[in-house]
């Protein structure tokens, strides 16, 4: 596509007062239209001699995943196989996770040449998405015309959660610095694969646990020992459904709890646990069974970056059916979801009832800020009277909700957006420390 540049305009806008004076000298007209034409032909033959946009070459070289908050750079590589000299203004479009679009920006090539460009940006928020693509228009010699183009380079990146490196090291650290003092549960020997020690078998000893190797060497029976196993299955459930939409302090309460997901499930995996994640709303929308190690926890940490609330209410007893069906195994099973009622929350209570005894279920809530200032207020008027009347009747449903939930075996942690995290770090530790997993 032809188009002319600012120049053309600005040099056709000089003209315009030959119209003017068309009113009084006819042939005034017929010069603005000499003009004119003089200058459209210009805008033709300049981009003519402009360097094909079709014909550039550009390569990216960032890497596939970011995280939420963090800067991070991108460099770009443009290649010019023409013989002409190229003048470029660049509109770069971009994956809509990593920000705005950048400013458009002006590129010279040399004739066979090429040139490089680095930017530095914030990622805004997570996820994941695929889009990529330049608007490139590549100016003539003289100024006047420019020939437009396109050149898809399709981005596919990932947006995590801010990782929480710098307290989770703390928490973490404190976790081992209490088992070094002996704070931290003993262990616990037992029917696990974990071994331990040696023995002699005794009757009554299952004759599946006899160490016939050491039985040989010491001419007398020997039985293996073994301790409980310690490594443990950590379970996140992210509820994606309409209670998760509504906004504390500008931000979805979904994000509030992908963050604290995040900040478990690097502590479970600091911890050699296994870790996996379960995302649903009417339906399960992403799964990642328990396991350890590295690949494991980059697999749960790309569901939680492509997590989005929709408004549908969540459907936790089909959430609950599929994990009895793909989890047999006794996890440590953490619902990160909120509650408005007793009535709304019954088929949360309902659904966390069938995971005892073999889960142990616990339901992270987020408390509204605003929703407690208000219930603490001291009313002036009628208007604040009405507001806190309706606060302390929202949080009295509420605390029958979760009453419901804790007499039916569930623990509840019930805390501020901003302190979700932090305590549901805590809690899995304790009951690490406790041995109740």
């Amino acid at each position: 596509m032809t188009l002319p540049t600012r120049r053309a305009v600005i040099t056709l806008a000089a003209f315009a007062p030959l119209g003017l004076l068309g009113y009084v000298r006819p042939s005034a007209l017929d010069a603005l239209l000499l003009l004119d034409a003089a200058v459209a032909l210009l805008v033709l033959l300049d981009a003519r001699l402009a360097a094909d946009p079709d014909r550039l070459r550009v390569e990216r070289a960032a890497p596939p995943a970011y995280s939420r908050g963090l800067p991070a750079a991108v460099s770009y590589h443009w290649r010019n196989p023409s013989a002409r000299a190229a003048r470029l203004v660049v509109r770069e479009t971009r994956p809509g996770t990593l920000g705005p679009a950048p400013p458009v920006r002006r590129l010279a090539l040399p004739s066979r040449g090429e040139a490089r460009e680095s930017f530095t940006f914030t990622p805004e928020r997570r996820g994941a998405e695929t889009a990529g693509w330049f608007a490139v228009r590549s100016v003539g010699p003289l100024g006047f015309g420019q020939r437009q183009g396109r050149l898809d380079l399709p981005w596919q990146v990932t947006v995590f959660p801010t990782l929480p490196q710098t307290r989770l090291r703390a928490t973490v650290g404190r976790a081992v610095r209490e088992r070094e003092t002996g704070l931290s549960a003993q262990r616990l020997r037992g029917e696990g694969r974990a071994f331990e020690s040696l023995r002699e078998w005794v009757p009554g000893d299952d004759t599946r646990i006899i160490d016939w190797k050491a039985t040989a060497r010491r001419r007398k029976l020997i039985a293996r020992q073994y301790e409980a196993e310690r490594r443990q299955h950590v379970l996140l459930l992210l509820d994606a459904g309409r209670l998760l939409t509504a906004e504390v302090a500008g931000r979805p309460r979904l994000e509030y709890a992908v963050d604290a997901a995040v900040s478990l499930a690097l502590a479970a995996a600091r911890r050699d646990d296994n870790v996996g994640v379960l995302v649903f709303a009417d339906t399960v929308r992403d799964y990642v069974a328990p396991q350890r190690g590295q690949r494991g926890l980059r697999q749960v940490l790309e569901v939680l970056a492509r997590a989005d609330p929709v408004m549908v209410e969540p459907d936790y007893l089909g959430a609950v059916r599929f994990l009895r069906v793909h989890n047999r195994r006794r996890a440590l099973t953490v619902l990160f979801t909120d509650v408005v009622d007793r009535m709304a929350s019954e088929a949360f209570v309902a659904g966390a009832a069938t995971l005892r005894p073999r889960h142990l279920p616990v339901a992270v809530t987020l408390r509204d800020p605003e929703l407690d200032a208000a219930a603490g207020l001291r009313p002036v008027d009628r208007p604040q009277a009405y507001r806190k009347a309706a606060a302390e009747e929202l949080l009295r449903a509420r605390e029958e909700a979760l009453g419901a939930m804790r007499r039916s075996g569930v623990i509840v942690l019930d805390v501020p957006p901003a302190r979700a995290g932090a305590a549901v770090v805590e809690q899995y530790l304790e009951l690490k420390r406790r041995g109740r997993l």
